[in-house]
């Protein structure tokens, strides 16, 4: 599965965004700027909100990755 990403025009500035990841919100003074940054911010708000998600996991729980294509 792949995000979607969308551009708009605000002024003199171009906004990126997914709709699939909520705070996924880049922005550049032109398109391909604001195109380039949108998979760096996935990759961190998904570290971050594994590191939050791990905090209080038993250390008896199983842990699996998952892979999604």
């Amino acid at each position: 599965m792949n995000s979607r990403r969308f551009v708009e025009k605000d002024g003199e500035w171009f906004i990126a965004y997914t709709l699939e990841i909520p705070g996924v919100n880049c922005q550049g003074k032109s398109k391909q700027k604001a195109l380039e940054s949108p998979a760096e911010a996935i990759k961190l708000i998904l570290e971050n909100r594994r590191e939050e998600g791990l905090r209080g996991i038993s250390p008896n729980a199983i842990i699996e990755r998952i892979s999604v294509t």
